[in-house]
C-alpha cells in the first residue's frame, strides 16, 4: 500500500510538471522538435513568439520561409545589427508627438500601422509622419479579427477604407504594408493580402505595453526591450503607451550603443 501511494504521488507531481511545462515554453519546444526552424504553420490563428536565446530571433508560429510565400515577414534573417521600428496606432492619447520627437532626434525611420479612426481624427499627425520620412501602414479600418473574414471582398474593404482616408490627407497612395489586428491571421488572410498587393508584417519583439492603466515601469520595459533585441528584429511598440513615449529617446540611445542601426521597412528586402 505504501509503495502504491508513493507511486500515485509521484505520478501526480509528474502530471503537474508536464501541465506547467506545456502551458508555456513546452508548446514552442514541441514545435521545434517536429520542425527545428519554427513552430508548424498549423499554429496559425494568433501570432506568437517563444524567446529561446538572448540575441537570437525568437521561435515564431511560422518560419520566415513559410511566411515569405505570402509576402509576409516577422524578422529579417541576418547577422547585421539592423532594427525595423513599427508602432501600432489605434487612437491618439497625447503620446505620439513625443514618440515622433525621439525618432527625429535619432533620425530613425518607423512604420506606423494605423486604423480608420486615427486617420480621421489626426490628419496633422499623419502629415507629420510622412513629412519626417516615416511610413504609414494599414492596420485595417475597424480593427476586427481578420481571421474570421472569409471573403476577399470584405477583407479588401477593411484595407481600402483606410487607403481612401490616407490619400485624402496626403494626396498620395498608401504604402501597401499590412499588420493584422491583434496578430490574428489565417493562411487564407495572408493570401488575400498578397492578392491585394500587400506585404504583411508581424513582429519579432514586443511587450505588454497597451494597457493604459497598467503601464510597465521603465525598468520592466528596458529588461524586455534590451534583453530580447536581435539582429533583423521587427519591433512592435504601441503609440498609446506613456512608458514608450517616456523611454524612447533613451531606448534608441541604448540600442545604438549596442551597435544597432535603424532602417525602414522599405529597405527590408
Amino acid at each position: 500500500m505504501k509503495k502504491r501511494a508513493a507511486y500515485i504521488k509521484r505520478a501526480k507531481l509528474l502530471l503537474l510538471f508536464l501541465a506547467a511545462y506545456f502551458s508555456g515554453y513546452g508548446i514552442a519546444a514541441i514545435g521545434r522538435l517536429v520542425r527545428p526552424e519554427a513552430v508548424a504553420a498549423s499554429a496559425e490563428g494568433n501570432w506568437g513568439l517563444s524567446f529561446q536565446q538572448e540575441g537570437e530571433p525568437p521561435v515564431a508560429n511560422a518560419s520566415a520561409e513559410e511566411l515569405a510565400v505570402y509576402d509576409a515577414y516577422y524578422a529579417k534573417i541576418t547577422e547585421e545589427k539592423v532594427l525595423y521600428l513599427t508602432f501600432d496606432a489605434g487612437y491618439e492619447n497625447g503620446h505620439m508627438p513625443a514618440i515622433l520627437d525621439a525618432l527625429k532626434k535619432h533620425q530613425a525611420p518607423a512604420t506606423f500601422f494605423v486604423v480608420g479612426n486615427f486617420l480621421k481624427d489626426n490628419p496633422d499627425l499623419i502629415s507629420r509622419m510622412v513629412n519626417e520620412g516615416h511610413t504609414v501602414g494599414n492596420h485595417t479600418y475597424s480593427h476586427p479579427d481578420m481571421s474570421k473574414i472569409s471573403t476577399l471582398e470584405n477583407f479588401s474593404k477593411e484595407l481600402s477604407e483606410n487607403e481612401k482616408l490616407y490619400e485624402k490627407i496626403t494626396g498620395q497612395p498608401m504604402t501597401k504594408y499590412y499588420r493584422p489586428p491583434q496578430g490574428k491571421y489565417s493562411e487564407a488572410n495572408l493570401q488575400m493580402a498578397k492578392e491585394l498587393g500587400y506585404k504583411t508584417f508581424f513582429w519579432s519583439l514586443a511587450y505588454v505595453d497597451w494597457y493604459e492603466d497598467q503601464q510597465p515601469s521603465h525598468e520592466e520595459a528596458f529588461e524586455k526591450l534590451l534583453g530580447r533585441i536581435h539582429p533583423g528584429a521587427i519591433v512592435l511598440l504601441h503609440s498609446t503607451s506613456a512608458t514608450n513615449a517616456q523611454i524612447l529617446d533613451e531606448l534608441l540611445t541604448k540600442w545604438e550603443a549596442m551597435g544597432y542601426v535603424f532602417k525602414s521597412l522599405d529597405d527590408f528586402s
